[in-house]
């Protein structure tokens, strides 16, 4: 794989992992913080992928699949409560 390919990859990764962080720190209301929290593990998800690629290392697709569950099974939860809340 080509290293600006790569570069721009992880480039792009991290602008978008900022813009997120902007958004999880000055989120109008709680359902917003907890998107931009998701995207952002989806962001560090991507990255794995990246450094998957770039390695040929299939050994970090095991790692790809239990940040993903556990991802989703942290929004949902978070996101069930705030709903049993009311915010």
């Amino acid at each position: 794989m080509s290293t600006g390919v790569v570069l721009a990859c992880f480039l792009g990764l991290s602008v978008a992992a900022l813009l997120v962080l902007v958004r999880l720190a000055r989120g109008p209301s709680v359902p917003d913080r907890i998107v931009a929290l998701d995207v952002l593990v989806q962001i560090v998800v991507a990255g794995i992928a990246v450094a998957a690629a770039v390695t040929r290392d299939g050994t970090y697709l095991a790692v790809l699949v239990a940040v993903s569950l556990l991802g989703f099974v942290g929004t949902v939860t978070v996101g069930r409560f705030v709903e049993r809340r009311g915010s």
